[in-house]
């Protein structure tokens, strides 16, 4: 008798462990997942998109990321870094386009010919997306918006990224040499800035900006886990503004994971111009007709 109340109390307590270890995980995973929704809402600023797309139907979708020079939760001044992202998962592809900062367009909302990247500064994310979607003739579905803070935060809570560097240069206290890199987000933003020693110049240094964003998104797509998602956006929740709620970003994920497979990075040139002293780059309609024809078939609106 004395054995099977021993027994009894065993399993009492083993079953009160093993409840509050439950109990104890449970916790944990709803104290992540709380976390995760607080940043992604102090992250989520809306703005109009021209369309609305259906992720659960995997329509193909295109974004807006523009990367401010600014520091800290401030999403203020000119977007050095303006990139068009359109994503195809029926044909699991990316194209990437970089804009350099000094085309010349016009700045819709002011209705006054300008550098392109003066957009952010007149009137933010939607003033950019509106301009960035005239100049080019397709919609803009979404939009992430970062700050340098921001972008060293992303890299870090990654865990680095990889790059293959085509030429040895230095930049500030950094030694890039030539061939495969690690790079911390130090050291990635540094990179991705770097343009008087590239002979390509700008256009070099667009050429770095997608290298490094496109080593971020094929990092980023393998996050599985609620805590890795939590890691990444405690990180970046006051330097990244997005319009995608955390739903959207799920499905996302889900949906269109696979089109990372294949990125294509996509150029366009133009010609150096002097206006009233000012410098600028001016893209002849030909070249701006073949960019605007190829993005547009990859989004299926041709």
């Amino acid at each position: 008798m004395r054995q099977e109340m021993k027994k009894k109390k065993v399993f009492i307590s083993l079953g009160l462990v093993v409840g509050v270890v439950l109990l104890s995980v449970v916790a944990y995973f709803f104290y992540i997942y709380k976390s995760v929704t607080d940043t992604v809402q102090e992250m989520h600023e809306p703005f109009s998109p021209s369309r609305v797309v259906d992720l659960e139907s995997q329509e193909p979708l295109s974004f807006l990321i523009a990367g401010v020079d600014s520091r800290g939760d401030t999403h203020a001044g000119r977007s050095d870094t303006i990139i068009v992202m359109t994503v195809n998962p029926n044909e699991r592809s990316i194209k990437m386009l970089s804009i350099p900062r000094d085309t010349r367009t016009e700045i819709i909302g002011r209705g006054t010919l300008d550098k392109i990247n003066h957009a952010y500064a007149f009137g933010g994310v939607q003033m950019t997306a509106d301009t960035v979607a005239n100049f080019l003739d397709i919609p803009i579905d979404h939009y992430i918006s970062i700050n340098m803070e921001g972008f060293k935060g992303v890299v870090d809570a990654l865990g680095g990224v990889k790059v293959d560097n085509p030429f040895a240069f230095d930049y500030g206290s950094h030694t890039f040499e030539e061939g495969e890199l690690f790079l911390t987000g130090e050291e990635a933003l540094a990179y991705s800035r770097m343009r008087k020693e590239d002979p390509r110049g700008d256009f070099g240094r667009n050429d770095r900006q997608r290298e490094i964003v496109e080593a971020v998104i094929q990092e980023a797509a393998n996050i599985g886990t609620v805590t890795k998602a939590g890691g990444i956006l405690g990180a970046v929740g006051e330097s990244v503004r997005t319009d995608m709620t955390l739903d959207e970003m799920w499905k996302l994920q889900a949906n269109y994971r696979d089109a990372r497979h294949n990125v294509e990075q996509l150029e366009i040139k133009g010609n150096n111009a002097t206006i009233n002293g000012i410098y600028y780059l001016q893209v002849p309609d030909d070249e701006l007709a073949r960019v605007r024809s190829e993005l547009k078939g990859h989004l299926g609106l041709e």
